[in-house]
């Protein structure tokens, strides 16, 4: 049963079009001054008129939901600070780019060996422990990151990084996907990316450069400050979970099996379209392997990137979801979600061809703008994971989807570093585009569009 409530069908989103009608008002008049006037009197009426929309859509989501939007938005904050150094400084600590993918790999490795159990765990007993456990994870993580003298210790570091986020964040997802309905889901999603990839994601990298360059630049000894800074912060979002997140459950006791491999089967021969959709999701989970712990020594070693740039390349990364999240996630919720994937996955192509190609600073920030939509992508593919599946069966699924994209971004870390050293760094970011190009995309033409399919809200 759930820690709350069946919502009510939610109305439109009065607040996205208001913003959008209200730039276009603002757009449309000339230049005479009272002309002027009338359009910023009512740009702002707009405005004011969206941020009430918006705040009363938050207010009929359930708690949870809202109390772990607001976790999650901290946690990408908190990560974004560091993000853009992440991989220069395991390399500053003596890694070489073969190692440096057997970091990622490590850490990808174990959170996808585990996550069927997580999942099996949350659907028999609860969200509130997995999550604060998870959150626990990230906080060592950081500590551990910020004591290492060697990067051996910061494969450590990476490996408790991705146990944490994957915890935490399998239990951000089953809340999410059984909480919110399927006509508000693309959208809540997109919300919650807005804050946390977009405008909190863009203030934290340009307040990193700062710290970074104020305690040494782009090196060991500048980057180090940053990790105590998200520990600090990890901490107090434990404490926020801890006090105001309930035990969520939406599974019956009387249903809740004890033979973990049994219900996982079970999970995968509900529907035949499930076995497609794990090859679609882990191939689009390839960039967190291959493409962004990579882009950073590549514009920073080949493109002469200094710590400015790399902090505004990844704040052009939160632009995109800022900017476009909310509307994409309102159409996807009116004309489908495969629709907007068939646009937002191409324009993430792009954002590794501007990088290889990239003859100035402009264009290193341009190809952070086009990589956002990776983000775009993930949240509505996301939306459309959700509806596959009867929210029973929410957690194992999770479980399963995260082994599948985890275990395939280990691999894939690897291959990167690989072929970074013997191949040529362009290669890697044109592989993945390969990948995507050859398989993802056929694949995901044969599937059904699930915003109105109705499996989702069956129970066993």
């Amino acid at each position: 049963m759930a820690c709350v409530p069946e919502l009510p069908r939610a109305e439109a989103l009065a607040w996205t079009e208001s913003l959008l009608l209200g730039t276009l008002d603002g757009c449309s008049y000339g230049g005479r001054g009272s002309d002027l006037d009338t359009a910023r009197h009512n740009l702002a009426q707009r405005l004011v008129i969206g941020i009430r929309s918006g705040g009363a859509f938050v207010r009929r989501q359930p708690r949870p939901w809202i109390i772990t939007a607001l976790r999650s938005s901290l946690a990408m904050f908190l990560y974004s600070l560091v993000s853009p150094y992440l991989s220069v400084y395991t390399m500053g600590l003596g890694a070489s780019a073969t190692q440096l993918g057997l970091v990622n790999s490590a850490g990808m490795a174990a959170a996808g060996l585990i996550a069927p159990f997580i999942g099996w765990i949350i659907d028999r007993r609860g969200v509130r422990q997995i999550y604060l456990i998870g959150i626990a994870f990230l906080a060592v993580s950081y500590l551990t990151y910020a004591i290492a003298g060697t990067w051996s210790i910061a494969v450590l570091a990476m490996v408790a990084y991705w146990l944490g986020k994957g915890m935490s964040g399998q239990t951000c997802s089953t809340i999410c996907g059984n909480s919110i309905r399927s006509e508000d889901r693309a959208t809540a999603m997109s919300l919650c990316e807005t804050l946390a990839a977009g405008a909190l994601g863009m203030v934290a990298p340009l307040l990193g450069a700062a710290l970074v360059a104020r305690f040494g630049g782009v090196n060991v000894a500048g980057i180090r400050p940053l990790f105590y800074l998200s520990l600090s912060g990890t901490l107090g979002t434990f404490l926020m979970v801890y006090l105001l997140i309930p035990n969520c459950r939406w599974t019956e006791a009387a249903s809740r099996s004890r033979h973990i491999f049994r219900d996982l089967s079970t999970v995968l021969r509900s529907d035949e379209k499930l076995g497609r959709w794990l090859v679609i999701d882990a191939i689009g989970f390839l960039p967190m392997g291959m493409v962004i712990p990579f882009a950073q020594p590549f514009a920073h070693n080949i493109k002469g990137a200094d710590e400015l740039i790399l902090g505004m390349m990844i704040t052009a990364f939160a632009l995109t979801p800022l900017v476009l999240g909310i509307p994409a996630g309102r159409l996807a919720d009116r004309i489908g979600r495969k629709r907007v994937l068939y646009v937002t996955i191409p324009l993430s192509w792009l954002s590794s061809v501007a990088l290889i190609l990239a003859p100035n600073s402009g264009v290193l920030v341009l190809s952070g703008v086009l990589l956002g939509f990776t983000t775009i992508s993930a949240v509505t593919a996301g939306a459309m994971a959700y509806e596959l599946v009867p929210k029973a069966h929410m957690g194992r699924w999770l479980g399963i989807s995260r082994m599948f994209r985890m275990l395939l971004g280990a691999a894939a870390a690897t291959l990167a570093g690989l072929i970074w050293d013997h191949l040529g760094p362009a290669y890697v970011f044109l592989t993945v585009i390969g990948i995507e190009l050859c398989i993802r995309m056929p694949l995901l033409i044969t599937m059904p569009e699930t915003l109105h399919l109705t499996h989702h809200e069956e129970s066993e």
